[in-house]
């Protein structure tokens, strides 16, 4: 009897170990694939590429990751994107905020700003317009550029935010040597995202 409790002791102690290995790292691997891509990722002032996802030797998790979320990444020669998801004091970015994206972009042949939840989906407002694009913004005489983000209309250049949630600024670059050369772009060779203002709204 002895012999019988310790063989059934030892055999849960196995299956025990199992299922915990099994749920750990079934879980760990939810969770990444779950998430944004967990290498190559890249900083320059408040925003974030990860200019490997559209690679040919991209990793397996960031190749999961597409596959779920159904997204198109760019691949290195066609250009890159930046996320904005905190601003320049590295704030998680409100939709309840007002913001000015203002400087200028990296050579490139073409660019579009776009305004995304935190999953990387499309914001929908009552504007019905989520982008800009280097070819209709509205620039200063320096050949800058200011761009507001906000629920109530600006003039100029400006994307309308939805009433509440975390909100990310995609800035894609087409065309560009940034996509191929990310380790020369300094710090300032991308634009500014500043937080003006919380509501009520207010013009700083």
């Amino acid at each position: 009897m002895r012999d019988f409790l310790r063989g059934a002791y030892h055999l849960l102690l196995v299956v025990w170990t199992v299922a915990l290995g099994a749920g750990l790292g079934l879980g760990s691997v939810w969770l990444t694939v779950e998430s944004r891509a967990p290498f190559g990722e890249r900083r320059v002032q408040a925003w974030t590429a990860w200019p490997n996802v559209g690679a040919p030797e991209n990793d397996p998790y960031a190749r999961a990751i597409v596959a779920r979320t159904g997204d198109v990444p760019l691949a290195q020669g066609e250009g890159i994107a930046f996320h904005a998801l905190v601003d320049d004091d590295g704030r998680a970015l409100d939709a309840a905020c007002v913001y000015r994206i203002a400087g200028e972009t990296p050579a490139a042949r073409y660019w579009t700003l776009t305004i995304a939840d935190e999953e990387g989906r499309l914001v929908r407002t009552a504007q019905g317009r989520p982008s800009l694009t280097s070819a209709e913004i509205l620039r200063q005489e320096d050949d800058t550029f200011v761009i507001w983000l906000s629920r109530r209309p600006r003039s100029g250049n400006w994307l309308q935010l939805p009433e509440r949630g975390p909100v990310q600024p995609i800035l894609r670059l087409y065309d560009t040597p940034v996509s191929a050369a990310f380790g020369w772009l300094a710090e300032g060779g991308l634009p500014k995202v500043t937080r003006i203002s919380c509501a009520p709204e207010a013009v700083s």
